[in-house]
């Protein structure tokens, strides 16, 4: 199993190299410590998320926030990388390489859980094919509270009660 994500990484870190190239930029050691943050992490990052892991991980790279922007934004051009967008608190980021899923994110506490559901993928094809439209991508994000949060409610309610 290692030697199949050995292999994936660097497959991926080839494609990475052949976009920084063509965009005219340089590999760097810092890029590519972002690469491999997102890559060992199946995580929803902000930008500053990432930035404090790659600091962690990688203390004896200067790297900046602005290279973590920079960086993502080229990976999310060029579909290695996807977003959820959260308004204005942001974008979290996570790595394009995963089969295609969809979220369920928590307003409360911003949450991700993917899930992959056969009947919902199945659906979309077909409401598609009435409509005679080309599908050819689709995201589906569904918004409310997760269950931890709602515990959290009942609780706070609960203890109002009390008082």
């Amino acid at each position: 199993m290692k030697n199949i994500e050995a292999l994936a990484y660097k497959e991926l870190l080839e494609t990475f190299k052949t976009i920084l190239k063509s965009n005219g930029l340089k590999f760097t050691a810092q890029r590519e410590a972002i690469l491999r943050t997102l890559y060992d992490h199946a995580d929803h990052f902000t930008p500053e998320n990432l930035y404090f892991l790659v600091k962690e991980r990688y203390p004896q790279l200067n790297t900046g926030i602005t290279t973590i922007y920079r960086t993502l934004n080229l990976l999310e051009e060029n579909k290695l990388a996807t977003s959820i967008s959260f308004g204005t608190q942001g974008k979290k980021f996570e790595l394009g390489n995963k089969p295609h899923h969809d979220h369920l994110i928590c307003t409360k506490c911003g949450k991700i859980i993917e899930f992959e559901d056969t009947q919902i993928e199945h659906l979309q094809q077909k409401i598609a094919k009435k409509y005679n439209f080309e599908l050819t991508d689709h995201l589906m994000q569904l918004y409310g509270i997760c269950e931890e949060c709602q515990q959290n409610q009942t609780k706070q309610r609960e203890e109002r009660v009390d008082i």
